[in-house]
C-alpha cells in the first residue's frame, strides 16, 4: 500500500512538473498584439465596429491597413511603417488604427477590388474616403514602402472634416 502511495505521488509530480515547464516554455514566446508587427506602441482597435467607434467619438480618421502575413509586398510596406518614427508617431496620435487580415462586410472599403495592401481612411463622420488614393491607377489605394510617409493624407482629411 505505502508503495502504491509512493508511486501515485511520484506520478503526480511528474504530471505537474512537465505541465509547469510546457506553461514555462509558452510564456517565453512573444505575446500576440492587435499591431501584427505595424507598432507595438500604436493604440490598435481589433474590429472595424470599434474603429468607426471611436473614429467618432474621437474626432480622429480610422485607417484601414489590409495586409496578409505570406505577402511579400505587405511585408515591406510593414516594416517601413513599423521602423519609421515619424509614422508612428503620426499613427499613435492622429488616427484611429486598424490593421486587418480578412475583409469586412463593408463593400466601401473595397471599392475597386479586395487586394493587399490596400490602406483606406474613414473620416470621423464616418465616411470611407474613396478619393484618397494612392498613385497607381489599377490598385487605387495601394502604397509601397517609397509611398510613406502617410502625412499628406492625414492633412487631407484632417482639414476636409475639422
Amino acid at each position: 500500500m505505502m508503495l502504491h502511495s509512493a508511486l501515485a505521488l511520484c506520478l503526480l509530480l511528474v504530471t505537474v512538473s512537465s505541465n509547469l515547464a510546457i506553461a514555462i516554455k509558452k510564456e517565453k514566446r512573444p505575446p500576440q498584439t492587435l499591431s501584427r508587427g505595424w507598432g507595438d506602441d500604436i493604440t490598435w482597435v481589433q474590429t472595424y465596429e470599434e474603429g468607426l467607434f471611436y473614429a467618432h467619438k474621437s474626432k480622429k480618421p480610422l485607417m484601414v491597413i489590409h495586409h496578409l502575413e505570406d505577402c511579400p509586398y505587405c511585408q515591406a510596406l510593414k516594416q517601413v511603417f513599423a521602423q519609421n518614427e515619424e509614422i508612428q508617431e503620426m499613427a499613435q496620435n492622429k488616427f484611429i488604427m486598424l490593421n486587418l487580415m480578412h475583409e469586412t462586410t463593408d463593400k466601401n472599403l473595397s471599392p475597386d477590388g479586395q487586394y493587399v495592401p490596400r490602406i483606406m481612411f474613414v473620416d470621423p463622420s464616418l465616411t470611407v474616403r474613396a478619393d484618397i488614393a494612392g498613385r497607381y491607377s489599377n490598385r487605387l489605394y495601394t502604397y509601397e514602402p517609397q509611398d510613406l510617409p502617410l502625412c499628406k493624407y492625414s492633412q487631407m482629411i484632417n482639414s476636409g472634416h475639422s
